[in-house]
Formats: C-alpha cells, structure tokens, sequence
C-alpha cells in the first residue's frame, strides 16, 4: 500500500538554477495541467515571408518557438499560393479544402510524406491540419460559381481549361484516377506564421519567448528524425479562435509536404539535412582543399524508390542534421529539451512507427518497407545520441518509502549500464544550499522526511557510475 510524505521532492536537472533571491519552489508548484487560456482580443495578422528567415536567420544574429472514401462533389477554384499545382475545394457538407498533388516524376512522395509526417506531429502534440488521401476523376470536380483565377493578365473566371491545364502537372495511378492531398482548412481566423524567437506582443497567453519553449528548442529533435530541413516560420500558422467560451491565439505546424527525404516538388538534395543552405564552414574547407574535401552527407546512398524521398538511416547522425537555415529555437535547445524530444521518439513501437507509415499509402511495397525500417533506425540512433548527454531516469514517484522511476537507457536496451549512487541532502528553497546528511545512500526517504512539516524539502542527487557530470536532482 502506498502511503503519503510531508516532504516535497520535485525534479529539476541538477544545472538547473533560479535567480538570485527567488524561491526555487512556489506553493502552487508543481502545475498538473496546463492553465486555460487568457481571453484575448484585437490581434493582429501579420505576414513572413521565406526572405525573412533567409535574412533574420541566415545572415542576421538569431534570437535569444487515412483515406477519405466519400466520392468528391466539390465546387472547385485554383490554389495560388504554395510551390505545387492544387485547387481550394468545398465539399457536398461546406468544408473547405486545400487539394496538393504529386510531382509527376514522383507519384506519391510528396502527399505520402505529407500523410505520414501529419500524423506522427500530432502523436506528439503539436496542433496540425486534417489531412486525407482521395482519389478522382475529373468529371467529378464541379467549378465553383464566379470562381476567379489569377494569372499574367489579372483576375478572370476560371475556366475547366485551367482545371485541365493543372492536373496535366499531375500522374494518374492505374485506375485512371488523379491522387492528391486533401488538408481541412483550420477553424477561426488566420493570423499568419509565428516566429521561432521573441513574443508575440498581442497575445497575453504568449509569455515564454519562443527560443526558449522547449517545445520549439526540441522541435529540432523531431525535425531530425522526419528530416523536415523545411521547418521555418513560413510553415507554422496562427489562428484566432473561439474555444469553450474563450478567444485566444492557436499555434499550428503546416506543411510536411517537404519532409521524409521530399522536397515537395522533388526528391530532396543530398545535401539537405547535411548542412544549412548558405555554409561558409563547408565552402572554406571545399576552397582550401582544392575540392578534396568531401562532407558526411555525400557517403549517403539512397534506393531508386520515385514514391519516397531521398532518405536514409546510415549516414545519418541525430547531432549533426541541420535545417534549411538557422533556428533560434533550435540554436538554443539543452540536453534536457533533447531527451525530452528523444524519450518520445523513443516511444514509438516498431509496430506503431509501420502503422502511421502505412497511412502514406504507398503502392510499391519495397518502398514503403524501406521508409519505415529507416525511420526506426533514425529513432534509435536518437535515443542512443540523445540519452547519452544526460542521465535518462523518467516517471519519478514516491512509493512504499522510496523514490522510484524508469531507467530508459535499460528499458530502450541503450547500452548504459552501471549501478546507480544516490547522495540525500536537506534544500532550503530560500537560499538553493543543500545541507548533506551523512550516511543515506540508499533510495528510501529519510527518515528526516518523514517527520518533518509539509513546506520543508530534501534533494537526492543520482548519479551512474560516479559520472557526476550527468546528475539527476530529485
């Protein structure tokens, strides 16, 4: 049976400090849900483009964030922005859909990875569009009224020659039926990309600048392993919602067309996810050895799969994948954002990480194998990288008298071994000193803890194998 302790014991790393005079623990501490949103009013849209995070990021200093089986009867009209022929498209029901198709070199690589990519983001919490796979014919698209397209000459009706003229841009699988992907436009008003660093100064709910959100800073983590080199700005969206009587601002990922070895409209350089876009590093050393240096990335090799991007598992190294520019969230992430990301990557069974991969519906079965196989490779080599630069205990509690938690690095058969040292120590939360008390060494509380009032704490310092540098503080 378990029991209760007066003694409060919160986890934090121990290179973890607060500033000077603060109290490290408050009495409201810890929060066990996340606090509903603040009612929020008079925000505004606002617009980034790819140059700015050329520029801002680049050469500026960065900062300090299925298939669908019902039969199309849609009012179509064109998709104007993006880098891939679509059409905006409402259903028999209202809804309103953006439709991207394929490359016709590469039937089913972009809307596979855009599938697929969706699916594992929202595994692992992050706001994304509903997407569906559908097939059609041409006869069932329906033009909507007064629809307009936009090209050279201006505005003008769209016309079923500009239907036609699109969809030449597009394969036809063996049934004679175009593929394409279909994204639910989100609900309320949009607001335009949100940045990777700084605060979004309308919003009373934003209050953590972005560079420092450790859901930004380990974004990089789950970047490396989807390669989504194009995780910029541009591909985030904002909304202003409406939720249970609430308005606030929703943050979204867009875009995953460019993820998994794609690059939407191709397959991906084998230069991306080696190095950013502009490098001077690799340039120099190119210059000074008369091009006898070569880069990692260049000993890759990739299977001709034209329904899967250029994607693979060997060369790949967890530490050394870069986006397409730099990422001041990115930049900024610790150890701890890092296992944070990585015991989730972690988290994905065989079984699972096949299951979502099948959501791509890519019909050459060797393919579809082989994505799936590299992105369990791709997980464990990051869990290995990434639980190697701290001590990987997780789920603490306190039961029958003990401290008890999971060792990941045995559950994930991770190759640490050792035996574990715990040191205890009484915490004054006024000043952060820690008062050793001599011969506890073992994971039951003392008995000090026991007896003492609730506001008074204690700290066990764990450590593998002496290794101090990668301590646990509980």
């Amino acid at each position: 049976m378990n029991r209760v302790y007066p003694a409060l014991l919160v986890i934090a790393l121990s290179t973890s400090s607060a500033l000077l005079g603060a109290k490290r623990f408050y009495p409201d501490d810890p929060l066990t849900a996340e606090p509903a949103p603040l009612n929020t009013e008079n925000v505004k849209r606002r617009q980034l483009s790819r140059y700015y995070d050329l520029f801002a990021h680049t050469l500026g200093k960065p900062g300090e964030r299925s298939t669908n089986g019902h039969v199309i009867r849609s009012r179509a009209s064109a998709k104007t922005e993006g880098v891939t022929p679509g059409f905006v498209m409402v259903d028999s029901k209202g809804r309103r859909f953006f439709l991207k198709f394929d490359p016709l070199g590469n039937p089913e690589m972009a809307t596979a990875a855009d599938m697929i990519s969706a699916r594992f983001f929202h595994a692992l919490g992050y706001h994304v569009y509903d997407t569906y796979l559908v097939y059609f014919t041409m006869d069932q698209l329906v033009l909507g009224k007064d629809v307009q397209v936009t090209d050279k000459k201006g505005r003008r009706k769209i016309t079923q020659g500009d239907v036609l003229e699109t969809l030449l841009k597009v394969s036809k699988n063996k049934d004679g039926k175009y593929r394409g992907l279909a994204s639910l436009q989100l609900p309320g008003l949009p607001l335009g990309p949100f940045r990777f660093s700084g605060l979004r100064g309308d919003d009373p709910n934003d209050i953590v600048p972005h560079e420092h959100r450790r859901d930004l800073r380990g974004y990089y983590v789950f970047c490396a392993w989807l390669d989504h080199d194009d995780s910029r700005a541009i591909n985030t969206l904002d909304t202003f919602v409406e939720e249970d009587g609430v308005k606030h601002v929703k943050h979204h990922l867009l875009d995953f067309g460019a993820t998994l070895g794609s690059s939407t409209t191709r397959p991906n350089s084998p230069r991306a996810g080696g190095e950013y876009l502009f490098s001077w590093g690799p340039t120099i050393k190119e210059i000074a050895t008369l091009g006898l240096w070569v880069p990692r990335w260049a000993f890759a090799k990739y299977p001709n799969y034209p329904s899967i991007g250029r994607i693979e598992a060997e060369v790949f190294d967890p530490e050394r994948w870069y986006p397409e520019y730099p990422n001041p969230a990115f930049a900024n992430r610790l150890p701890d954002d890092e296992f944070w990301a990585a015991k989730q990557v972690m988290a994905f069974s065989d079984d699972q990480i096949r299951a979502i991969v099948r959501t791509g519906q890519i019909s050459e079965p060797a393919a579809e194998s082989y994505l799936a196989d590299c992105l369990i490779r791709r997980r464990d080599k990051i869990g290995k990288a990434f639980f190697a630069k701290v001590l990987p205990l997780d789920r603490f509690s306190i039961r029958d008298g003990e401290i008890v938690f999971e060792d990941l690095a045995k559950t994930d058969k991770l190759g640490q071994t050792g035996p574990l040292k715990i040191t205890w120590s009484q915490f004054d939360n006024e000043t952060e000193k820690k008062t050793p008390l001599s011969g506890d060494t073992s994971f039951a509380i003392p008995k000090e803890g026991l007896t003492r009032q609730a506001t008074s704490y204690y700290a066990a310092d764990i450590c593998r194998d002496g290794d101090t540098r990668r301590t646990i503080t509980v």
